[in-house]
């Protein structure tokens, strides 16, 4: 059978296809758009559906509109509550409610009876309840806001749903980050990931007040709303500055909302018995508090989905009907999901773009040459199989440098464009990761936990150590992805290593690089040693000395 998820209500626009029970295409409309997480949350941009990816997962999945099976919307709007301080939230209800004759006309030949409505915060769950490696588990789901909600507490028993807790609006988590990042001068529903990476520089000295408004309340819900920021700090402004009292208000923030978390999931512990929990919605992006709760809730094991945010909604949107239907297939956890190109398409770009590049003869050929690059401090661009579905770059679409040098974490940023309290990654072959990181999950290839640096590791890796002496990690196998387990082999090899620094292939405010031209573009424009596109390598003083 044949489905379509779709997500398009708030932000992150995306599509999906399930074809026989599996998932086989994903994407967000960002990549196509080239727009920032495709739009702003605001009422008016509801009507916006992610028709550049609807289209092309039907046809990467080589699906009709009328061949669908069903369509699902990842927002119902008849169990929706009007926001009360937000004058124009009916006009979102109103968009929503004519989703499905908006979906046929972007899709001639789509009956619009065959789209179905998808809980919101139900489709966050299926992202990481049907999606991820276990159909019998408890999920916790929390963000900024559902249809009335902005929590989900509740178990899946081979692939049934039960709910057991859900957290009424106003009070939410992810509200009460939002509005923090906007005192602090950021983009709120988009620079929330700042918040955490400042609260790492601050005290957290304001947590005592803070748990008045911010703290679970023992039955599987909580209290959560913002308080007068002023109280605590100074509205920000985004003027470069950064620290002292705003990274203290960041930190204490960050600490009732782990307490928080930690909490409700102790309490879904307790009510369900699963030893495993799986996790989405934009909170579940939290990777501090997302170790926490594998250190300290008692569970044996923990999945977060990688496309937690929104986007993720449309996954779980078209696996619920799949579930519904019972036409689920066993779950195969990837985020290589997007877009990609074969080895000869790709020299035809670079061909068409006058670009003179190399084919090494094999990926360890491949790997060793580029391993070079890094030994001399030069920084890669690496574009290579199917583009990533969700906001972290796992080795398809990133830069990389060596982690050797401190030196690096300040030169990414500023290639990078953004602020210098941003950290940097680590993707490390998975069989060495526990030589050199400790207190966090591994395997966990989605970097979505952070783990302490061991200490005597921190001086040969300090680009990817942050001030507190974590890092976000990646690991890395040959089954997940081995273009850079090669890479991570050659350079192990070169330096004693088998680290290397990742970040998002993309500059400040653009979405990732998805497709050949957006490669090439950031190519010419960044400072930046090699790209690899797929098997071909181009280095940058051959590209500018034509």
């Amino acid at each position: 059978m044949r489905y379509l998820g779709i997500n398009a209500t708030f932000h992150d626009p995306a599509a999906v296809v399930v074809l026989d029970g599996k998932v086989v295409a994903a994407s967000e409309e960002e990549r196509f758009s080239r727009r920032k997480h495709g739009k702003r949350p605001v009422p008016f941009s509801a009507w916006e559906l992610p028709e550049q990816s609807m289209r092309w997962a039907l046809a990467e999945a080589g699906v009709s509109p009328d061949e669908l099976d069903g369509v699902g919307y990842s927002f119902d709007p008849a169990i929706a509550a009007e926001i009360p301080d937000d004058p124009y939230d009916h006009i979102r209800l109103d968009y929503v409610r004519r989703a499905p004759g908006f979906i046929a006309e972007a899709l001639p030949g789509l009956d619009p009876s065959k789209v179905s409505y998808v809980e919101h915060h139900v489709a966050h769950a299926a992202s990481a309840g049907l999606a991820g490696p276990y159909r019998t588990g408890a999920v916790l789901v929390s963000d900024g806001r559902g249809e009335r909600h902005s929590h989900l507490a509740g178990q899946y028993v081979d692939g049934e749903l039960t709910i057991l807790a859900r957290q009424e609006l106003p009070d939410s988590l992810g509200l009460v980050y939002e509005s923090l990042t906007d005192h602090l001068g950021f983009l709120r529903s988009s620079d929330e990931f700042k918040v955490m990476a400042l609260a790492s520089y601050g005290t957290p000295r304001f947590v005592d007040e803070l748990r008045q408004f911010v703290h679970a309340t023992g039955d599987g819900g909580f209290t959560a709303r913002a308080p007068e920021w002023e109280r605590f700090a100074p509205r920000r402004i985004d003027d470069g500055t950064w620290g002292g009292a705003h990274a203290d208000l960041a930190a204490s923030v960050q600490c009732v909302v782990e307490e928080t978390l930690v909490e409700l999931a102790r309490w879904l512990r307790e009510q369900t018995g699963q030893r495993v929990l799986t996790m989405a919605g934009g909170t579940a992006l939290n990777c501090v508090a997302n170790s926490r709760i594998w250190r300290e809730a008692g569970f044996d094991d923990v999945w977060v989905q990688p496309a937690s945010g929104d986007s993720g909604t449309a996954l779980g949107a078209a696996l619920t009907l799949a579930q519904r239907d019972g036409d689920l297939a066993d779950p195969e956890p990837t985020a290589a999901l997007g877009r990609s190109w074969t080895d000869d398409e790709l020299a035809r770009w670079l061909t068409t773009a006058q670009v003179p590049f190399t084919t090494p003869g094999s990926r360890e050929a491949l790997a060793s040459e580029v391993a070079e690059v890094l030994e001399e401090n030069g920084v890669v661009a690496w574009f290579d199989g199917r583009s990533e579905f969700g906001p972290r770059a796992l080795g398809h679409r990133s830069l990389i440098a060596n982690p050797m040098l401190a030196e690096n974490l300040e030169r990414l940023n500023d290639v990078k464009g953004r602020e210098q309290f941003r950290p940097v990654a680590p993707m490390v072959l998975e069989e060495r990761a526990a030589e050199i990181f400790r207190g966090g999950p591994i395997p966990s290839p989605y970097m979505l936990f952070t783990h302490e640096v061991l200490p005597e590791w921190r001086e040969r890796i300090p680009a990817v150590t942050h001030v507190d002496g974590s890092a976000r990690i990646q690991t890395v196998s040959d089954e997940g992805n081995a273009g850079i387990a090669a890479l991570l082999r050659a350079f192990g090899e070169r330096t004693g290593v088998p680290v290397v620094v990742n970040t998002s292939l993309n500059t400040a405010g653009r979405p990732m690089v998805d497709d050949p031209r957006d490669a090439l573009e950031l190519f010419g424009s960044a400072p930046v040693a090699a790209l690899v596109l797929g098997p071909h390598l181009v280095r940058r003083a051959g590209f500018f000395a034509r």
